[in-house]
C-alpha cells in the first residue's frame, strides 16, 4: 500500500496556470516513487498568469498517475500587499478543515510551507484529525521578513500573532524542513530541537531540461550578437540588485565587446530601461519572459550567469533561488553576489566568482577576469557547475531525501 502525502501551499501553481515550482517538482518525483501526492494550493493567487475556474469550493486536478492538484476556491485579490491577501491567509487556513470530506486518500503525512504561516493552524487540525504526522516547511522566514524588510515593529498585534504561530509550529511539528541550509539556527533559537531539521534545497528538473526545447525567434532577435554576454534569468525586482548590474554596465562602457542582457519581467523592468536610457548604456540589453522549459536555450547563448541580491541580514540563513540550479546546471561560470552567510554554493563549487552583494565595482572586475580567462578555463568552471547540479540539487533526488525525512 502506497503511503499518501498531502502537501500544503498557499502560493503552489502548475506550469498551466502559472509556473512548475518546487512542489510541483518534488510532487511528480515522489508519484513516480510509488507515493501518492496531493498539492493543495489556492485558485487565486498573484503569482498565477491565469487562475482555474472552479465549480465548487475545491476541485481535483490529476497531474499524472499519483499526483494530484487540489485547487481551493479563494477570493481574488489585487496585489502582493493588499489587504485582500492578508484575509485570504485566515480564510484558506479555514477551509483546510473541510479537506478530509474532499480527498479520497487519508495523508500519512501532512506537510505544511511557509510563508503562509496561519495555514499551519489549518494544517495541524487535519493532520490530527486523521492521525498524520506533521511536517513544516520554512521557504521564507516569517515574520521576521516582515520586520526586517517591511519596517514592521515586533509590538504590531498582527507580527506578535504571526510570531506565536511560527513558535507554535516549531514546537509541535514532528519534523521541520527548510530550503535555506543555515536557517535552522534561526529555528533553534525559538525553541525548536535541532535534530527535527533537514535542509532540502530547490533544483531542477530533469524532465524539463532534457526536453532540450529551442529559444524563440523573438528572443533570439532581443539577443545582441557576437558580444561577451554576461545575463541574468528571472524576476526584475529591487531584491535582485540588478541597478547594481546596470552600474557594473557603466563602468564597462568603453568594453563594447560586454554586453549584460535582462530576460524576464517584473516591477522594476520600467525603471531599469529608463535608468538605462538616462545612461545612455548601449551595453545593456532586455529579452522579453521565456517559459520556463526554453530557460537552458537562452543560457546557452550566455558566456556568464549573474545572481545577486540585496544586502539583507535575512540572507546570512542562506538562500534556495530556483535561477541558482538552473544556472549550474547549464555549465556556464556565475558571477554570485549574495550574502549568504556559510551556504557558498558558487565558490564551493569552484564554478565562478563570489564577490560582495550590490558592489557594482566587484561586479565589473568579475566581468573582466571572465572575459579575459581562456575559454577552458571557463569550461572548466562551469563543468565543476553541471557536476554539483547533477550530485546535489536534481528534484529527483532531492524528492528521495525528502521522503526520508517524511517516512523515516
Amino acid at each position: 500500500m502506497s503511503k499518501t502525502v498531502w502537501i500544503i501551499n498557499q502560493y503552489a501553481s502548475t506550469p498551466d496556470f502559472g509556473y512548475a515550482g518546487r512542489h510541483y517538482y518534488l510532487g511528480k518525483e515522489l508519484a513516480k516513487r510509488g507515493y501518492t501526492v496531493f498539492l493543495i494550493t489556492s485558485a487565486s493567487h498573484h503569482l498565477l498568469r491565469k487562475k482555474p475556474a472552479l465549480a465548487s469550493d475545491f476541485e481535483l486536478e490529476e497531474q499524472e498517475e499519483g499526483f494530484t492538484v487540489v485547487w481551493v476556491r479563494m477570493p481574488h485579490y489585487e496585489q502582493a500587499h493588499s489587504k485582500g491577501r492578508i484575509l485570504g491567509w485566515f480564510l484558506f487556513s479555514w477551509r483546510l478543515r473541510k479537506l478530509f470530506r474532499q480527498i479520497p486518500d487519508s495523508p500519512d503525512v501532512v506537510v505544511c510551507s511557509s510563508p503562509s504561516l496561519l495555514s499551519f493552524l489549518g494544517a495541524k487540525t487535519l493532520a490530527r484529525r486523521v492521525g498524520a504526522k506533521l511536517v513544516f516547511e520554512v521557504r521564507d522566514i516569517w515574520p521576521m521578513t516582515l520586520m526586517d524588510i517591511g519596517g514592521y515593529s515586533r509590538r504590531h498585534p498582527f507580527i506578535r500573532l504571526m510570531q506565536w504561530v511560527e513558535d507554535k509550529a516549531y514546537r509541535d511539528s514532528d519534523r521541520v524542513v527548510s530550503n535555506l541550509k543555515n536557517s535552522v539556527e534561526h529555528m533553534v533559537s525559538r525553541g525548536m530541537k535541532r535534530e527535527k531539521f533537514a535542509w532540502v534545497p530547490n533544483g531542477f528538473s530533469m524532465d524539463e531540461v532534457s526536453l532540450n526545447s529551442s529559444l524563440n525567434a523573438r528572443a533570439v532577435d532581443q539577443l545582441p550578437q557576437d558580444k561577451f554576454i554576461v545575463g541574468y534569468t528571472g524576476t526584475l525586482g529591487v531584491a535582485n540588485s540588478l541597478y547594481t548590474l546596470v552600474d557594473a554596465a557603466e563602468r564597462l562602457r568603453g568594453h563594447g565587446e560586454i554586453a549584460f542582457v535582462l530576460v524576464g519581467d517584473g516591477k522594476e523592468r520600467a525603471a531599469l530601461k529608463k535608468l538605462v536610457a538616462k545612461k545612455g548604456l548601449d551595453n545593456v540589453f532586455f529579452v522579453d519572459p521565456i517559459p520556463k522549459v526554453e530557460i537552458q536555450a537562452i543560457l546557452a547563448k550566455f558566456d556568464a550567469c549573474y545572481l545577486g541580491l540585496s544586502k539583507d541580514p535575512l540572507f546570512r540563513f542562506g538562500v534556495s533561488p530556483n535561477k541558482l540550479f538552473d544556472y549550474l546546471y547549464s555549465g556556464k561560470p556565475i558571477i554570485y553576489g549574495i550574502e549568504s552567510g556559510d551556504y557558498r554554493p558558487v565558490e564551493d563549487a569552484a564554478a565562478g566568482i563570489q564577490i560582495d552583494a550590490e558592489d557594482d565595482e566587484q561586479l565589473a572586475d568579475a566581468t573582466i577576469e571572465l572575459y579575459q580567462m581562456s575559454p577552458e578555463r571557463r569550461a572548466a568552471m562551469g563543468a565543476n557547475g553541471r557536476k554539483a547540479a547533477l550530485e546535489q540539487y536534481e528534484y529527483g533526488q532531492l524528492a528521495e531525501k525528502l521522503a526520508t525525512v517524511l517516512f523515516d
